[in-house]
């Protein structure tokens, strides 16, 4: 191929580049073309092997100028660049994961060790005006009355040697109060007050309450079982023993007793240190107006006792254990062997147990109902139809899916838990109750997790309860309390960020467009709605961009019908949900956390105050709109693995998220806590 006379060469001898420059143009013109005709050359050199190797191969030159093309044009580079950089933004996409929330490691109440000296100067009224007279220069007068001190202000001089383990804000209520009441609480001419004994009973029967006992123990001051001959000693020293003596009692003992009230209405543990699916204020306690109170009363045993929980539901949980307390543990106690499972028409050595069960646990009604089948019952190992029948009609008292099939769940119901197993889920339960309000509302709905329940309570109305779906173990319902405010027909799905960017983007970077056809609308920030093919999903992902996706009404609509908001952190709610055969199942955890109802019309009704026909009416007209719930309606969102029914009987339920060993935990660490203070 011959070169263009005026391109750039090469001349010999010096090195130096030689320039033959065409007539008019300037150096830097002649530069430009140069590169310009070497691209030109190049890409002519490289036409020209292509078309040879695709000529020599059958191929004609139009298809190899398209190759050319192909590889050498910007924009098809620019194309495949912006390809390659979606196909990382996908994988990339691919990897981000919304995490749930987590349990942490329980750090419980810090203990302090603290000084009262700021207390040890005696600080009366008529000390006061003699200082104050003394400070204006005036000489006091020699028969001016002399300053009264009481046996607390005698004792203060010993507080400079003292010091104690407490909670800060016990410490920092004894110092308010002492403060501007310097007297002793629970000694009275220099012994042991009725009132400090009184208080004393009600520490010691703490395990009643389900608290410990050891967290309140305050032994009697050493002067005391000395008997007279320290109180009547002469000596500096045995005063000072005496006052040190004294001191230490009062004001560990009302620390002891504050801590009590701490614990008996908020409860010995933070639930919200358990975990992110806690979400509970804890209770704010005046301690300096109950030290005001003990001050007023006689009775401390009773008055200490109604610090706890004054509700229906403690007072149920309280008479329960009691009442296993009191039960032999071992009396009567009836084993079905582990992995036993019966259908009708088969046998088993485990029959005779099932029969002892049922005899043992089955309601009086359902023992007379089959009573000539319990009578005719002699050990026989087969599984007879009369037996299924009876056990048919266990489950159905049971609240269990009434095949006949014993299996885990139905022997669960049949031999029960043991009493130590009942006494803990009893005293967690006794906990749990103080995070929550004394009084729970005239009108409530009150949702128990672990009983797949929800129930709406009315003064002079039978509550209406009805079955429940909750969240899935790894999307758990949080337990936290709010008011009902509104509810929506025929609802929007507003889909949280968590689902999608765990479960959407999976699926969008397969399909770019499957929000578009799915029926879910996508909106920017500002209301404009846009393609899902359009977004930069791993922007969302990292919330580099905000974009809002929602469901349309509809029949295929997650939420159903209807839904029931009261709005929180949790973008937890009630609704409708069009997978109604889950309500069938014994255990129901299968949301992302909502609460799904089984009658999510009669619930609205209810809250609203209107009737059934009013709710389907609205649901009717097959437009989206919301309806404020009027009044003051909490809603408790719980979790209590035993619980009174309203008739004041307690049933128990399976742990479903683990939270009993949790809140142990939390327990145990708190004890230690206490336990390693008092050392």
């Amino acid at each position: 191929m011959r070169i263009p006379a005026n391109v750039v060469t090469m001349k010999p001898g010096n090195g130096k580049t030689g320039v033959r420059r065409a007539s008019g143009t300037t150096e830097g013109d002649q530069k430009v073309k140069r590169r310009a005709l070497s691209s030109t050359v190049l890409a002519g050199l490289a036409t020209a092997v292509l078309c040879s190797a695709f000529v020599g191969a059958g191929a004609d030159t139009a298809q190899a100028q398209g190759f050319f093309e192909r590889l050498f044009n910007p924009k098809y580079h620019r194309m495949q660049e912006l390809k390659a950089r979606e196909e990382l933004l996908r994988e990339k996409a691919r990897t981000v994961r919304v995490s749930a929330p987590k349990f942490y490691t329980y750090k419980p109440d810090v203990w302090k060790r603290v000084s009262f000296a700021a207390l040890a100067e005696v600080k009366t009224a008529a000390v006061t005006a003699k200082e104050d007279q003394a400070g204006e220069g005036e000489g006091v007068a020699a028969d001016a009355a002399p300053a009264v001190l009481t046996e607390f202000d005698k004792a203060r001089p010993a507080l400079k040697g003292l010091d104690f383990e407490m909670l800060p804000e016990v410490a920092d209520a004894l110092k308010a109060f002492y403060r501007e009441h310097p007297d002793f609480l629970w000694i009275e001419d220099g012994n042991v007050n009725s009132r400090a004994l009184s208080a004393k009973m009600a520490l010691a029967d703490a395990d009643k309450e389900g608290l410990n006992p050891e967290d309140y123990k305050v032994d009697l001051p050493t002067f005391e079982k000395a008997g007279t001959e320290m109180a009547s000693a002469d000596d500096d020293a045995a005063k000072l023993e005496r006052e040190k003596a004294l001191m230490s009692f009062e004001l560990t003992f009302s620390s002891a007793v504050l801590t009590y009230v701490l614990d008996a209405e908020r409860g010995r543990v933070d639930p919200d240190r358990i975990s992110g699916y806690h979400d509970l204020p804890r209770h704010e306690v005046d301690l300096v107006a109950v030290l005001e109170e003990i001050k007023s009363k006689d009775d401390l045993e009773a008055y200490l006792v109604s610090r706890n929980p004054q509700n229906a539901q403690y007072a149920a949980l309280k008479k329960e254990l009691a009442r296993l307390r009191a039960q032999d543990e071992e009396e009567g106690q009836i084993v079905i062997a582990p992995g036993t499972f019966l259908k009708a028409g088969g046998s088993s050595p485990e029959m005779k147990h099932i029969v002892a069960a049922i005899n043992k646990n089955g309601s009086d009604a359902l023992k007379e109902k089959h009573a000539d089948t319990l009578a005719a019952y002699a050990g026989e190992e087969a599984y007879t139809p009369e037996l299924v029948a009876l056990v048919k009609d266990f489950q159905k008292e049971n609240k269990l899916s009434a095949d006949g099939i014993v299996g885990k769940n139905t022997i669960k119901a049949m031999v029960g838990e043991t009493n130590a197993a009942k006494i803990a889920k009893v005293k967690l339960a006794m906990e749990r109750r103080r995070w929550l309000p004394v009084d729970l509302g005239a009108r409530r709905v009150f949702v128990n997790q672990p009983a797949f329940t929800a129930t709406y309570y009315e003064p002079g109305k039978e509550p209406y309860s009805m079955r429940v779906i909750v969240g899935k173990k790894s999307n758990q319902t949080s337990f936290f309390y709010d008011k009902i405010e509104l509810v929506e027909y025929n609802p929007y799905w507003g889909v949280p960020y968590s689902i999608i960017v765990n479960e959407m983007l999976p699926k969008l970077a397969q399909d770019p467009s499957y929000l578009d056809r799915a029926g879910y609308e996508v909106t920017t920030v500002s209301g404009h709605q846009v393609s899902s093919s359009s977004v930069d999903w791993y922007a969302v992902a990292t919330k580099q961009q905000s974009i809002n996706v929602r469901q349309y009404p509809g029949a295929s609509n997650a939420l159903g019908q209807v839904k029931i908001l009261f709005p929180n952190s949790h973008d937890i709610y009630m609704h409708d949900t069009p997978t109604k055969s889950l309500f069938n199942k014994d255990v129901r955890a299968f949301s992302h956390g909502c609460i799904r109802l089984q009658d999510p019309k009669g619930m609205a009704a209810a809250v609203l105050g209107k009737s059934k026909d009013y709710v389907t009416g609205r649901i009717n007209q097959g437009q989206n709109a919301q309806e404020d719930v009027t009044g003051n309606i909490p809603v408790y969102i719980s979790y209590f693995t035993a619980w009174p029914n309203d008739e004041g009987t307690i049933s128990y339920f399976d742990d479903i998220y683990d939270r009993d060993m949790y809140l142990l935990k939390a327990l145990d660490i708190t004890e230690q806590t206490r336990e390693d203070a008092r050392v």
